[in-house]
């Protein structure tokens, strides 16, 4: 059998939240939270936090969460393709630190397409999510993605895509799942960024910039990401309530 490891990148410095993966939410660091649904997978057989800062390290070895140290890198795919060298894993699932409500079975959903014998060649995969909230339609911290006829991602940005000129579009949430060979993860590191990743930061978007197909997966995603303050005030009432 194939062996999955989900990584979890996590960095202190995010300059619209510091600090945000040691930040409480029912008494917890978000990064617990996410690392504890990686557990809940199926295909999951080790889940990692990937990280540069000390604090969080720390942190892991406190809650007894396993981790890794990296240098410092631009983007968390850069971080989580580190950590996978020293993995023993066909597949890495990138679960992002501020997902602590991610589904376990979307993570699953999205690992399964590398795990098949229909598996893509490039050994990409990315879960997306239909965008039920009108107002996360025009929130730049939420990522539109929109689909070619064969399922891969056509295009990412923060901005509302498609225009709706000829017809209401029903609009796509990127989430910040992805999975990987451990080929297509050197391969994406070996790139340089191109023009619109650099300007939509996007770390998918360098795939698409480079011709490398990214296959999009359709998950129940029922979560609140936490991007600021004000989501994680949000999160922490919808456990209230």
């Amino acid at each position: 059998m194939l062996r999955v490891a989900a990584v979890i990148p996590c960095r202190y410095g995010s300059t619209r939240f510091p600090g945000k993966p040691l930040a409480e939410l029912a008494g917890m660091p978000l990064m617990w939270h996410v690392h504890q649904q990686c557990l809940k997978a199926r295909q999951v057989a080790e889940a990692v936090v990937a990280t540069d800062d000390e604090r969080i390290a720390d942190a892991c070895v406190r809650l007894g969460i396993p981790h890794r140290m990296t240098g410092e890198h631009a983007t968390g795919t850069d971080r989580v393709a580190e950590c996978a060298e020293h993995l023993d894993a066909d597949v890495i699932v990138n679960v992002q630190g501020d997902e602590p409500f991610i589904v376990p079975a979307a993570i699953d959903a999205v690992v399964s397409v590398l795990l098949g014998p229909e598996a893509p060649p490039h050994g990409g995969a990315n879960g997306y999510a239909e965008i039920i909230n009108p107002a996360a339609v025009i929130d730049h911290n939420v990522v539109k993605v929109v689909l070619r006829a064969d399922g891969t991602a056509l295009a990412f940005s923060r901005h509302p895509i498609p225009y709706p000129k000829g017809l209401q579009p029903t609009y796509l949430r990127q989430l910040g799942l992805y999975a990987f060979t451990p080929e297509a993860l050197r391969t994406a590191t070996r790139l340089p960024p191109g023009p619109a990743e650099k300007s939509e930061g996007i770390e998918m978007l360098r795939f698409l910039e480079h011709s490398l197909p990214v296959t999009m997966v359709r998950v129940q995603h029922e979560g609140i990401a936490i991007d600021t303050p004000e989501d994680l005030q949000r999160a922490q009432s919808r456990l209230r309530g």
